[in-house]
C-alpha cells in the first residue's frame, strides 16, 4: 500500500480476510483497489484487523468509524474445529434426544474397527426433550403443555447453559411449539437458536446438527462482532454462501460463516475469470495453513446443502469448497515408517515458518525460499524480510532425517523439492475431488490460483491435471479479501414442500416462493436495499421419489413439464443417466435474494508501447524439476497489457509471487492478469509427466 494520503473523497470500503498467516485488507478508493497485508494475530484477531483499519483510516484521512468494513472471519470455523464454542444445550422432542449422538449410519472409516466418533457438540447431560409431538402433516398429536415449560426453565437455569438451541420434529410445518418454548424462557437472557427460523427442512439430524452448531457460536461470535463494531460500526460479515449480510444478523446465525474467507476467495476468483473472459475455472486459494479448492462453470457459483465441518453436517447454503490441510506454513517431517509427510499441522503466523525468524520448524514455505522461488527478496515487497540462513538450516535438519530413514544422502535441494512434491500431492487430491470425481473434465477449465502462495504452485498442479492454462490475477495474495468487499448482500431462505411434479403444481410452488419473497424483501430493506436494488434467485430442491438426497435446479418457467426435463437433464449430468419415467418430487422451494452492492469498475492498465517482451527486473538463481536454472525476475507493476515473459522466470508483487517454468507460455491482459498457457510443456517443476 502506498505511503501517500489518498485523496480526501467519500466514502471508504475495506474488505477485511483473516487468514491463518496474514489479515489481508483491500480498500476501495475512488474506484480503486489498495492492498495491505499484516501478520494476523491468533490469540485476538481484532489486533491485527484494528492495526490495519487505523492505518488505512490515516491514509485515507477518514475516521475510522466512518469505514464500511466487510470482515471474512474465520472465528466461527476455528472455535468449531477446536470444541470451544458455549456451553449449549438442546431441547427437542422426548425421543429424541440422541439424534445428534446417532447422526447417520455412513462411516468415514469403513474398515477402521477401533474408529471413535467425535463426541457429540452437545453433551448427554445437556440434551433435553419436551413433551410435544408434530405429525410430518403438520397435526398437533400431542399439545404443548405449560408445566412442561415451566419445569423446562428451570432444569436450564440449573445446568448454567449459555447458549439454547431448539429442534423440534417437524417443526418447519407447525412451528408454534418452538415459538413457545423459546418465548418462555427468554427470562433467562441467553442466546436461543430455534430450527424453523434458521433452518426450516426436514431431515432431522442435519436440522438439529445446524441448529446446535449457530447456538454453540453465538455468544462467541456476538462477542466478538460487537467488539468490532463498537469502533468499526459499519460492518457485514461475509457468509459462506458468497454474499455478506449485516454484523447483527452474523451474530443471530454465525453458522452461516463457517466458510467466511475461502467464500470470499471464490467470489473475487469469479470476478477475475470474468475480466479475464473465462466462464470454466478451478479456484485454487494456498493460504499459510490451508487450501481451499472449488470449481465455478456457466452457471457460476457452485453450492450445497450437505456441507461437513470437523464432522458435523452444515445444512444450510454454503458454496462447494473443498479444503486439505496444505499450505505455506505446513510442517515437513519424517513420521515413523522413514517417509516425508508435510502437513496438515502449520506453524501459522505464530512462531511461523523457519525462515520468519521464530521458529526452527522447517515448512513449505522455507522449501521454496531454499529452492531459490521467492527472487531473492521478502514478502510484501520487502517490508517482510526472509531469514533464508534459518530456512536452509531447518531444511538441512529435515535432509538429515531423510538421509538417516533411506540409507543415502539426500541434498538440501533435494529435501526442499521432496516437501513441494509431497504438499502437491495433497493439492492435486483435493482438485480432482471436486473435478475428475464429479464427472468434470480438466482439460475444460482453466486454474486460477490465489493465496500468497497459489502461484508458487499452480503450474505444477495443472499439468498433473492437464489444465492447459493458468490465470494469475493481480494481488493474488488478497483476493479472499477483495471478494469480500465486492460481494453483494445475500439472504438464502429455504422451505420444504414435498410436492410431486405433476400438472396445478405451479399454483402451489408460486405461493410457497411468494411467501419467502415477502420475509426477503423486509430482511433486504433492514440492510438498507430498497426493491429496486434487490435481484431474487428461485431454485428447488428436486429427486426421483424414493431417492434420499436431492438435486438443486433452477426454477423453470413453463409448468411441470419443464420441471421434469430441467431435473432430467441435472440427474444425468450428476450421475450419467436419467430414469423419465419416474415420478419427480420436490423436496424444498428455495430463494437466494440479492442486495446488489454499488460495484467498481474494472480498471485496465496500460499496454507496452515497446517491445511485446518484458524486461525482467532483475536475474538470479533458481530450481526447477532438480536442475539449477538462471532466470528472469519480473515485477508485477512493470509489466503492461500485452508483454510476453520469458520462461523459466519468477513474477512478484506485493501480496505474491508467480512460478513459471520453462515450456510455459506467459502474456499480460488489459487488466493485468498473468494468462499462461501450457499445452507444450512436457514437465512440471518436479520433473512429472503430465498425465490424465
Amino acid at each position: 500500500m502506498a505511503n501517500a494520503k489518498f485523496p480526501t473523497a467519500r466514502p471508504v470500503r475495506v474488505g477485511v480476510d483473516t487468514g491463518g498467516t496474514f489479515t489481508d485488507f483491500v480498500c476501495e478508493f475512488d474506484n480503486r483497489l489498495h492492498v495491505l497485508k499484516l501478520p494476523s494475530t491468533p490469540a485476538d484477531p481484532s489486533t491485527a484487523i484494528f492495526a490495519g483499519l487505523n492505518r488505512i483510516a490515516e491514509l485515507a484521512g477518514v475516521k475510522l468509524s466512518d469505514i464500511e468494513v466487510v470482515h471474512g472471519t474465520t472465528v466461527g470455523t476455528n472455535a468449531l474445529l477446536q470444541r470451544r464454542g458455549a456451553r449449549t444445550a438442546l431441547i427437542t422432542t422426548r425421543g429424541f434426544e440422541d439424534v445428534l449422538a446417532i447422526g447417520r449410519q455412513a462411516r468415514p472409516e469403513l474398515y477402521n474397527l477401533d474408529a471413535v466418533r467425535p463426541p457429540a457438540l452437545v453433551p448427554d447431560s445437556l440434551r433435553f426433550g419436551v413433551r410435544e409431538r408434530i405429525a410430518a402433516s403438520g397435526e398437533v398429536l400431542e399439545a404443548l403443555e405449560d408445566n412442561e415449560l415451566d419445569a423446562l426453565a428451570a432444569k436450564l437455569e440449573a445446568a448454567q447453559v449459555e447458549s439454547v438451541a431448539i429442534s423440534l420434529l417437524f417443526s418447519f410445518v407447525h412451528p408454534e411449539h418452538e415459538s413457545r418454548i423459546a418465548e418462555s424462557i427468554s427470562a433467562l437472557n441467553i442466546p436461543v437458536s430455534i430450527s424453523h427460523q434458521i433452518l426450516p427442512e426436514y431431515r432431522e439430524y442435519e436440522r438439529t446438527s445446524t441448529v446446535a452448531i449457530n447456538a454453540c457460536l453465538q455468544p462467541l461470535m456476538g462477542s466478538y462482532l460487537k467488539k468490532l463494531a463498537v469502533r468499526a460500526p459499519k460492518l457485514r460479515v461475509m457468509q459462506s454462501s458468497g454474499g455478506s449480510i449485516s454484523a447483527a444478523a452474523a451474530a443471530d446465525e454465525p453458522v452461516r460463516t463457517i466458510l467466511s474467507g475461502p467464500a470470499g476467495g471464490v467470489v473475487g476468483a469469479l470476478r477475475a475469470a470474468r475480466s479475464a473472459g473465462l466462464e470454466n475455472i478451478v479456484t485454487f486459494d494456498m493460504g499459510g495453513t490451508s487450501t481451499d479448492v472449488a470449481l465455478c462453470d456457466r452457471a457460476g457459483l457452485r453450492m450445497t446443502n450437505e456441507a461437513v465441518v470437523a464432522g458435523l453436517p452444515v445444512a444450510v447454503s454454503v458454496m462447494d469448497i473443498h479444503t486439505v490441510g496444505a499450505g505455506g506454513g505446513s510442517i515437513a517431517r519424517v513420521d515413523e515408517g522413514g517417509s516425508l509427510r508435510v502437513g496438515p499441522e502449520s506453524a501459522g503466523a505464530d512462531p511461523g515458518p523457519a525462515c520468519y525468524g521464530r521458529s526452527r520448524l522447517p515448512t513449505v514455505t522455507d522449501a521454496h525460499l531454499v529452492l531459490g522461488h521467492f527472487g531473492g527478496s521478502g514478502l510484501l515487497g520487502g517490508e517482510f524480510p526472509l531469514d533464508g540462513q534459518r530456512a536452509r538450516e531447518a531444511i538441512s535438519m529435515l535432509a538429515a532425517e531423510m538421509s538417516k530413514a533411506a540409507g543415502r544422502k539426500v541434498s538440501i535441494t533435494d529435501a526442499a523439492q521432496g516437501v513441494i512434491s509431497v504438499v502437491n500431492t495433497n493439492m492435486e487430491r483435493a482438485l480432482r475431488s471436486i473435478s475428475v470425481e464429479r464427472g468434470y473434465d480438466p482439460r475444460e477449465f482453466a486454474l486460477l490460483p490465489f493465496g500468497g502462495a497459489g502461484g508458487l504452485h499452480a503450474i505444477d498442479l495443472a499439468i498433473a491435471l492437464r489444465i492447459p492454462r493458468v490465470i494469475a490475477p493481480t494481488s493474488a495474495g488478497a483476493l479472499s479479501a477483495m471478494g469480500v468487499v465486492t460481494a453483494d448482500v445475500v439472504k438464502d431462505l429455504s422451505r420444504t414442500v414435498m410436492l410431486e411434479v405433476a400438472p396445478g403444481i405451479d399454483k402451489k410452488l408460486e405461493t410457497a416462493f411468494k411467501e419467502l419473497e415477502q420475509i426477503a424483501v423486509g430482511a433486504l430493506r433492514k440492510e438498507g436495499f430498497s426493491e429496486s436494488k434487490q435481484r431474487r434467485e428461485r431454485s428447488l430442491a428436486a429427486r426421483y421419489k424414493g431417492q434420499s438426497f436431492e438435486l438443486n435446479i433452477e426454477s423453470p418457467k413453463g409448468g411441470s413439464e419443464n420441471i421434469a426435463a430441467s431435473f432430467h437433464r441435472a440427474h444425468q449430468a450428476r450421475y450419467g443417466y436419467a430414469q423419465e419415467s419416474d415420478v419427480v418430487e420436490i423436496v424444498s422451494t428455495k430463494l437466494r435474494s440479492i442486495g446488489i452492492v454499488k460495484q467498481f469498475k474494472e480498471p485496465r492498465i496500460l499496454g507496452s508501447r515497446k517491445s511485446a517482451w518484458a524486461k525482467p527486473h532483475s536475474s538470479g538463481v533458481a530450481y526447477f524439476d532438480g536442475t539449477e536454472h538462471r532466470i528472469g525476475i519480473y515485477q508485477r507493476d512493470d509489466l503492461g497489457a500485452g508483454m510476453k515473459l520469458r520462461t523459466p522466470c519468477i513474477v512478484t508483487e506485493y501480496s505474491a509471487t508467480t512460478l513459471i517454468p520453462e515450456g510455459a507460455k506467459a502474456r499480460v491482459d488489459l487488466f493485468g492478469n498473468l494468462i499462461i498457457e501450457l499445452r507444450d510443456s512436457k514437465k512440471s517443476s518436479s520433473g512429472r509427466v503430465a498425465r490424465a
